[in-house]
């Protein structure tokens, strides 16, 4: 059986690409799962550009190099959905953010993230955010 399909936020990336976060052997495991089942694997232009961002702070270079060549790779190959923050997307973000008042530590990213998942049917997120599951929108934290 094919799993549900899986959004991959920026600290999933980070998480799979840092090996001294706590958690990276278990997301690791996760995403070989993942793919090993061709669970469909989406993500975002604006989640990879903080992910790129980040992973070269906190790597050498060429670590983060193989990592993200790694991710684009994963995308030409097709095991990886890159989705586009279009115009259309953007507007909409920033009119849910509008509407959010009681939530400022939301980032702009994750709201365009909450976007497409809502778009494209996409309940489960690889994320430690817990904000995506305070959003009412049925939310689920992966694994």
């Amino acid at each position: 059986m094919i799993p549900a399909p899986v959004f991959i936020d920026s600290w999933g990336w980070i998480a799979l690409g840092h090996k001294k976060e706590p958690r990276h052997d278990e997301i690791d495991e996760y995403y070989r799962t993942l793919r090993e089942k061709k669970a469909r694997i989406y993500t975002s232009d604006y989640v990879l550009d903080e992910v790129i961002t980040l992973i070269f702070r906190r790597e050498i270079f060429s670590e983060a190099l193989f990592f993200v060549t790694g991710i684009l790779k994963a995308a030409r190959d097709g095991y990886l959905t890159i989705e586009t923050v279009s115009g259309t997307r953007f507007a909409a973000a920033w009119d849910f953010r509008t509407r959010f008042e009681d939530k400022p530590r939301i980032s702009f990213t994750d709201i365009t993230s909450v976007v497409i998942m809502a778009e494209l049917g996409i309940k489960r997120i690889l994320t430690e955010d817990a904000h995506f599951q305070q959003l009412g929108k049925g939310f689920q934290q992966a694994p």
